[in-house]
């Protein structure tokens, strides 16, 4: 039994009716009636009908005759015969239930109401045909694009680093103030007052009439063994200073957890060398007399080496010879050196070395703040005094004071220059070897090296 609707028409029957095919096609036909009546509201498409009620789609299309109707299935096919094939190409349409009963399911196969045509029709007929095959032309010779030379990166430039720039404001202000020195000297020594000052203080520092003449063989060769070992000393100091992870360590055999960093160990190596050699020089400076050289033995040292720095600003170099004595300024220049900067040094360097074992007694006695604010200094003193010893022992005389210097004689000769030209290669040599892989072995025989 078919199931049946809501009327098509305000009062009609249900739909579909139930008593078969023919009153179907009746209400078919009076609702084709409605829709062409006198208001003129009803088309085959299904317009809206008076009253507000919607009409769905004619059940049976209008002949060419009029009044004449057919059935519904035949109507349809000739109403939309073109969408049949558009159907079979496109997407299946779901079939429901039939129109009349006993019918077949509607819509018919082949049918497509209207407003349910696929959006773009295609049928095989219509299917563009496809493009032709592009035909490329035949490849001809390349033509090479101009290539632009190579823009060469600019190089980085290498920041320098804080105390490189510091050292350098330092020297510019030191050559300044020398500068001015000199002009204020040479201008006071040509006054009557600079004149009768150099009259009575001619720079020669007062010597006891029993002092000896001449330097002898072992002073020669400490003087060489001293400047080997501080020159080796600063070197290692200063890359103590600079390195921020040390590349290998040391540590004592019989202490394995006092390790400290390989250049370290160098340097206090050589410290003990340098005070070791330090020491022999000391007593046999004594023992033979020629302290009187180099310790002050009169007060009047004062005025004469004032007088022999005036000289020296002036560039007119004091009378001297250094084979008999010295002047006032180098006698007090070495006493300082010798007994007031070195045993600063070595007091200092054994507070910070690893054989200074922390005590409470001991540390409030030399606090390790003041052994580093003294240590530095004291270094900076050295390399200074060295630079200016050289640069006098050159401006006044180079072959003679090499001479006596280097090769302990007073003969006019060029031993003491070669010597000394000698001794600069080996302490160059010896400097530039001061790295870890020439001091690791050397520090193996004294204690355990690791690597980082």
């Amino acid at each position: 039994m078919t199931r049946q609707g809501l009327p098509r028409r305000p009062g009609g029957p249900p739909w579909p009716p139930v008593d078969g095919a023919d009153a179907g096609t009746a209400e078919v036909a009076h609702a084709t009636t409605r829709a062409d009546g006198p208001t003129g509201a009803g088309t085959a498409g299904g317009a809206a009908a008076p009253g507000g009620v919607r009409q769905g789609l004619p059940r049976v299309a209008r002949s060419t005759t009029a009044g004449a109707t057919a059935e519904p299935g035949a109507a349809l096919a000739q109403t939309a015969p073109a969408a049949a094939p558009a159907a079979a190409v496109g997407t299946p349409l779901r079939r429901g239930l039939p129109r009349t009963a006993g019918g077949a399911p509607w819509p018919p196969t082949g049918v497509v109401p209207p407003g349910r045509e696929p959006s773009v029709p295609v049928t095989p007929d219509d299917r563009p045909a496809e493009p032709p095959p592009t035909v490329e032309p035949a490849p001809s010779s390349p033509v090479p694009e101009p290539v632009a030379p190579p823009v060469a990166a600019a190089p980085r430039r290498r920041r320098l680093p804080a105390w490189a720039g510091r050292t350098g404001i330092a020297a510019a202000v030191a050559a300044v103030v020398l500068g001015l020195l000199v002009l204020a000297a040479r201008g006071w020594v040509g006054t009557d007052a600079g004149r009768g000052f150099l009259a009575t203080y001619p720079g020669t520092a007062p010597m006891p009439d029993d002092a000896p003449v001449g330097i002898p063989a072992w002073l020669a060769w400490q003087h060489f063994f001293n400047v080997f070992l501080l020159v080796l000393v600063v070197r290692t100091g200063w890359q103590v200073r600079l390195q921020r992870r040390p590349a290998a360590s040391w540590a004592p055999r019989a202490d394995p957890g006092a390790r400290i960093g390989l250049m370290a160990w160098a340097h206090q190596a050589l410290d003990v060398l340098w005070v070791a050699n330090g020491a022999v020089y000391i007593v046999l400076l004594f023992v033979t007399g020629q302290w009187v050289r180099v310790v002050p033995t009169s007060w009047t040292v004062v005025p004469e080496a004032l007088s022999a720095g005036l000289q020296y600003l002036s560039l007119q170099w004091p009378t001297e010879d250094g084979w008999v004595h010295y002047n006032g300024l180098q006698q007090l220049a070495y006493f300082v050196t010798v007994f007031v900067a070195a045993p600063l040094a070595i007091l200092s360097g054994v507070r910070m070395s690893v054989y200074w074992r922390s005590r409470p007694a001991a540390d409030r006695l030399v606090p390790i703040g003041l052994a580093r604010r003294v240590h530095f200094p004291v270094m900076l003193y050295f390399v200074a005094f060295v630079v200016l010893h050289v640069a006098l022992v050159l401006a006044t005389g180079a072959r003679r004071n090499l001479d006596h210097m280097f090769g302990a004689r007073d003969d006019g000769s060029w031993v003491g220059l070669v010597l000394f030209l000698v001794s600069v290669v080996v302490i160059a040599g010896a400097a530039a070897a001061m790295r870890p892989v020439v001091v690791a072995p050397v520090a193996r025989r004294f204690g355990a090296v690791s690597g980082r």
